[in-house]
């Protein structure tokens, strides 16, 4: 086997700090489409935040990491790492064509002997099915004869600096016993907790996509708690703390599921489950449930107006948060706009406050503009205060301050002092 020289396709939220952590070991190259994120990364700074600007620049001085648009400074590598995302279109059916586009790259630059693995994460089958087929028809190359594949499923959570990459557990897999022990090994060099060598490269692209399902329909069963006892007039997070007594009882919250994992995953597995005659109900289900919180949190917000009195109509309404999850700068997915655009039916007086997201990036992706300090707010005092998400900079706010006498304050995530609450999920 050929020194190991190796090349990270996307520096998203998952490709950078992988290559980041790959460059302290072997020669490393990150290649990405986008001129304004590479030029941003060699000037050492990651907007995303995951990876610290100091631990960037000491990669690219000390260890010679370096960032690219060019074909051209990826075609000596001979370890090639995808991680693209895999979202879904209009209809929540799979859309690869990002993996197709990447797996096209890797086929323009790819020799006899090299190994190309996959990190993004599919329904099983996607790999073999359809990535290696372009690679190999780009290259005029063999699969398994002149070059080899892997699958790593990335496991980064967005805004986590304690589970961070190297510290993650990961689990591999190769085309050959013999590659899935060199991608086993590649891996092992750089990670603290190891690896978990999958028998198959179907089986390790399954074993990611349960993860994140898994958590879906959980959180789901909650957030489905939480209608129940609203109705009722029970406080859920009450009646959580009560039941997390028990030994053997999992501990989640009800909330908002959004992000480029958790809410777009398990379409693949459903959509692929369909394939082989399977309905998956209780994800398909879940993923219904999930995705309406947002109109159901506007909703209760109202609810709790009209009970105080306050009027709905033309109502001054702040929201608290845009990002998919605290002290993170990730808008992908979030709920937070269907919380919005719920909101607009009743009035077109509402401010979103977030000091963490890009006012920029949201106004492009979702077309709602979002202030970034909290002295740039339309008006001092709201009818109505959502607390959608739980930056550490909402947790010192005095939110009744930003509330008129007789309005409403509601609390998605639960951590506001109780008594300054009208409802929470």
């Amino acid at each position: 086997m050929k020194s190991t020289k190796i090349a990270v396709i996307g520096l998203g939220y998952v490709g950078l700090p992988l290559a980041r952590l790959f460059s302290t070991q072997y020669p490393t190259v990150g290649f990405d489409l986008n001129q304004a994120r590479v030029d941003a990364l060699m000037a050492g700074h990651d907007a995303t935040l995951e990876v610290d600007d100091t631990l960037l620049q000491e990669a690219i001085s000390q260890h010679g990491f370096r960032c690219t648009t060019c074909l051209d400074d990826i075609h000596d590598c001979n370890f090639y790492v995808v991680a693209v995302p895999t979202p879904v279109d209009e209809n929540n059916r799979p859309d690869l064509r990002p993996l197709w586009g990447a797996s096209e790259t890797v086929g323009k630059v790819i020799s006899k002997g090299d190994v190309v693995v996959y990190e993004s994460t599919v329904y099983p089958g996607v790999t073999e099915e359809e990535c290696l087929p372009v690679v190999e028809k780009t290259s005029g190359l063999t699969f398994n004869t002149d070059f080899f594949a892997g699958y790593s499923p990335e496991r980064i959570n967005p805004g986590d600096k304690q589970h961070t990459v190297e510290k993650i557990r990961k689990v591999t897999s190769g085309s050959t016993p013999e590659i899935a022990d060199y991608v086993d090994a590649v891996y092992n060099s750089v990670l603290v907790n190891g690896t978990h060598k999958a028998p198959s490269i179907k089986v390790a692209e399954a074993s990611k996509i349960i993860e994140n399902s898994q958590r879906d329909v959980n959180i789901a069963f909650m957030n489905e708690l939480a209608k129940i006892f609203n109705a009722m007039g029970i406080d859920t997070h009450d009646v959580i703390e009560a039941a997390a007594s028990k030994w053997n009882f999992i501990k989640l919250s009800p909330g908002l599921v959004g992000g480029h994992c958790i809410s777009v995953d398990p379409y693949y597995l459903i959509q692929k489950a369909q394939v082989y005659g399977v309905l998956p109900r209780v994800m398909s289900n879940a993923r219904r449930l999930n995705d309406g919180m947002g109109a159901y949190v506007a909703n209760q917000t109202v609810k709790c107006m009209n009970k105080k009195g306050v009027m709905v109509k033309d109502a001054k309404i702040l929201i608290l948060g845009v990002t998919f999850k605290e002290n993170c700068p990730d808008i992908r997915n979030t709920k937070v706009v269907d919380i919005y655009h719920t909101l607009l039916e009743y009035t077109p007086n509402i401010t979103i406050y977030d000091p963490w997201a890009n006012s920029d990036h949201v106004l492009h992706e979702y077309g709602i503009p979002v202030h970034s300090q909290l002295s740039t707010l339309n008006s001092p005092l709201y009818d109505a205060v959502i607390l959608a998400v739980a930056h550490k900079e909402f947790l010192e706010l005095d939110v009744r301050n930003l509330v008129r006498e007789g309005g409403v304050v509601y609390d998605v995530k639960g951590i506001l002092p109780r008594d300054i609450v009208d409802g929470r999920l």
